[in-house]
């Protein structure tokens, strides 16, 4: 149910509100996920911290009023903004995106995307979708990523996995933690959720339908220890936390994870194709 609660948050959010989900800007502490990677984020938008001695990366910067509560929980971790060298995105919606121009701004890290998600992000716009009268504050991209790169700050060395479909750059990360002396691979997937956009004659993105079908065909063929995405909706993060909490064996750890989303969301975007192949209204 949250899985579907969470698909349907994006998708009926309208792009001319002044108000968010409460969950979007609702505190939360921050929290060790494995390893040297925290959530820093807010309720249900997932910021991630990669530390490591020598340089610090975050992925996403969640909305423009949610910036301070970042910085706070980066600082909680006894973490510093100026160790972050390098801020990632895994896509160009405002609610991952907004908050990144100030976050390069105040920790003075590089910035890399995508060439698909460049224009959107240099813009602060996309064209198409529930989102597309929504205007941010637009961020300067560094270095364009492409398919299978690594890119790094410091000891963290993440891969790109470009993933489009949710938008035409969409990008999954992956790289590697330790803990207990056993090595996991961390996955945070790009959304594949249609949330909302035009399946049928997008004529701003005419290969919507075959991009999403490379990518949810891409993520089903990858294995990762830990699963994460831009949504805690998605997987249910605090849950997690509090069952560690609990004394049970860190619940992050589950290999089957991103195969059983992938499944749902495999599901959810034929049963909505489907629906506007159809005609019908949602």
């Amino acid at each position: 149910m949250k899985f579907l609660a969470a698909f349907a948050a994006l998708a009926f959010a309208s792009a001319a509100q002044a108000a968010v989900p409460a969950e979007w800007t609702a505190p939360q502490a921050p929290f060790r996920i494995i390893g040297n990677t925290y959530y820093v984020g807010t309720k249900d938008l997932a910021v991630y911290l990669i530390a490591s001695p020598k340089g610090d990366v975050l992925i996403d910067g969640a909305l423009v009023q949610t910036v301070p509560q970042i910085e706070k929980n980066i600082a909680a971790l006894g973490f510093k903004l100026s160790g972050i060298k390098l801020i990632l995105n895994t896509h160009a919606h405002y609610d991952h995106a907004a908050g990144l121009a100030q976050l390069k701004k105040d920790t003075g890290a590089r910035f890399d995307a995508s060439a698909g998600d460049k224009p959107i992000l240099e813009a602060g716009a996309i064209s198409f979708g529930p989102t597309a009268n929504v205007h941010y504050p637009p961020v300067t991209v560094d270095h364009v990523v492409k398919d299978g790169e690594t890119v790094s700050a410091g000891d963290v060395h993440l891969t790109a996995h470009l993933t489009p479909g949710h938008t035409p750059g969409c990008t999954s990360w992956t790289w590697n933690e330790t803990e207990s002396g056993k090595t996991y691979r961390v996955i945070d997937i790009c959304s594949v959720s249609v949330a909302g956009n035009p399946l049928v004659n997008n004529k701003a993105y005419p290969r919507i339908v075959e991009d999403y079908r490379a990518s949810i065909a891409k993520l089903k063929a990858m294995h990762a220890d830990v699963f994460l995405a831009p949504h805690a909706g998605f997987y249910d993060p605090q849950g997690k936390e509090a069952a560690r909490k609990a004394g049970r064996p860190n619940p992050f750890v589950d290999s089957a994870a991103l195969q059983n989303f992938m499944a749902k969301a495999e599901a959810a975007f034929d049963k909505e194709l489907a629906r506007q192949q159809a005609g019908e209204k949602p």
